[in-house]
């Protein structure tokens, strides 16, 4: 692809059987809406074992079955939480971090320097991040805490600042694809094109995920002018306690 180009989200995830836990954020094509995707696989038991839950406007993952958890510190986080104007989506519990930086008056980026990535060696999975701001701004970041070298000695943090336009987006995932140890994301996110509704989000996302590993998506639009939301909340497993 040339640098400029934008691609189809679906025909990217249909030819990864892996990309792991991956965050959109961008602007639909008739400019209405502000819109973001979290979605979430797994390749082991444990990390199939969570299903999303939406409580206004924070969701939470959770143990599909309670009794099956092997360990929860990585698996059970608030990956969507909102403060003020700012919406926060992350892969994991940094998204605590960054709302209790925020409310204390501190930047994304602030907040991001106090953590690094998931210690879960070879993988030393990144954390992921982005914070969209729902103000007339029409601005969001996106953020990959990853390690600098195999061993995991040290982390390397970048930062991707954008502005809203009309039909476009950026993805970014936590793996390039799939692997043993799994290859970590590289380079910036990618140029993706943002349908009109939720729905449609939805369905490009979740028929275009490998469908073993496939587990979790969340879909939120918010309404620009009116600041109508529309959510969508997609479960491969149901929860049973």
């Amino acid at each position: 692809m040339k640098t400029y180009d934008v691609a189809n989200l679906g025909d990217l995830l249909k030819n990864n059987e892996y990309p792991g836990r991956g965050i959109v954020i961008g602007k639909s094509e008739d400019g209405r809406s502000i819109a973001i995707a979290y979605f979430i696989m797994g390749r082991s038991a444990n990390s199939r074992n969570r299903v999303f839950t939406e409580n206004g406007d924070t969701v939470t993952i959770y143990p599909a079955d309670s009794s099956k958890v092997e360990d929860p510190s990585l698996i059970i986080y608030s990956p969507i939480r909102k403060i003020g104007d700012n919406l926060i989506v992350t892969n994991g519990d940094q998204t605590d971090t960054i709302y209790d930086f925020m409310k204390d008056g501190n930047t994304f980026e602030e907040a991001l320097e106090t953590r690094e990535f998931e210690p879960d060696g070879p993988n030393w999975t990144p954390r992921i991040s982005g914070v969209v701001t729902l103000d007339d701004s029409e601005s969001y970041k996106m953020s990959i805490l990853k390690s600098q070298d195999a061993e995991g000695t040290d982390c390397a943090r970048y930062t991707f600042s954008y502005k809203l336009q009309n039909g476009l987006g950026h993805f970014i995932h936590t793996y390039k694809e799939n692997g043993n140890p799994i290859p970590t994301f590289e380079g910036e996110p990618e140029r993706v094109a943002i349908p009109n509704s939720a729905e449609e989000l939805k369905q490009l996302i979740w028929n275009n995920l490998n469908e073993e590993n496939k587990i979790s998506l969340y879909v939120r639009y918010i309404d620009i002018t009116g600041g109508n939301i529309e959510n969508k909340l997609v479960n491969k497993f149901e929860k049973i306690n």
